[in-house]
């Protein structure tokens, strides 16, 4: 049988629209389309028009900045179930990040005006929206001052850290970070260089902070890796 991919399917999955009704849903999803992206396809960059949102019905999405001479912080991950590029309804102006698919995604897309109208009807959407917001200011200051304050060994640590809370199987050695992540993206995410990252993770698996299971790590010694924060 033929996958249903009408926009209110993949609206159901969104957490933010979790408690729409059916006919809400629907209605919304009208002027809405469906859109599925390879691994690396750019949704947008910095400078293009801030005149969609996204919602991940499936896959992972990288946040980031890009400066003129090449240079990337990755801002954040958006997984299933998330919103992006919702920073265009604070003034409509042109993008100031990139968003990027990190593996195969399919997405909903609709416009600013329309979801702008949908927090205008629905308080509770409104509402679960301001707190989506609100907690990405939280990490986006947090973020800032890891970059500021701490060394390459505390953000390195808090980062495997925070995967292994998001992405952690536990296993006999440990817990397994069950998501691929490059040592370029971790330093990305860092604001260091790949090189510096490499260095920092062959220094923590000879103390035995942690180890390898093929191109994945896993935290052997996660108190450890606390300590260092």
């Amino acid at each position: 049988m033929q996958e249903d991919r009408r926009p209110p399917i993949y609206l159901k999955k969104v957490d933010l629209l979790s408690e729409l009704s059916a006919d809400k849903i629907r209605s919304f999803a009208s002027g809405a389309e469906v859109e599925e992206a390879r691994r690396r396809h750019v949704f947008y960059m910095s400078g293009d028009p801030g005149d969609q949102v996204y919602f991940i019905a499936q896959g992972r999405v990288k946040i980031s900045r890009v400066t003129r001479d090449g240079k990337e912080l990755t801002l954040a991950y958006r997984n299933e179930g998330e919103i992006f590029g919702e920073l265009c309804l604070v003034d409509g102006g042109p993008r100031q990040e990139m968003a990027e698919a990190m593996e195969a995604c399919q997405v909903v897309v609709t416009s600013r005006d329309a979801f702008d109208d949908l927090l205008k009807s629905n308080a509770s959407v409104a509402y679960r929206f301001g707190h989506v917001t609100s907690a990405r200011r939280l990490e986006l200051e947090a973020k800032v001052e890891d970059l500021v304050f701490k060394d390459v060994n505390a953000k390195l640590a808090e980062l495997l850290l925070q995967l292994g809370d998001d992405h952690g199987v536990k296993e006999s050695r440990g817990v397994l970070l069950g998501v691929k992540i490059t040592h370029q993206e971790m330093a990305n995410l860092i604001g260091s260089t790949r090189e510096t990252v490499s260095l920092t993770l062959s220094q923590f698996k000879k103390n035995g902070l942690i180890d390898n299971d093929g191109r994945k790590v896993i935290l052997v010694d996660q108190e450890g890796l606390k300590a260092l924060i």
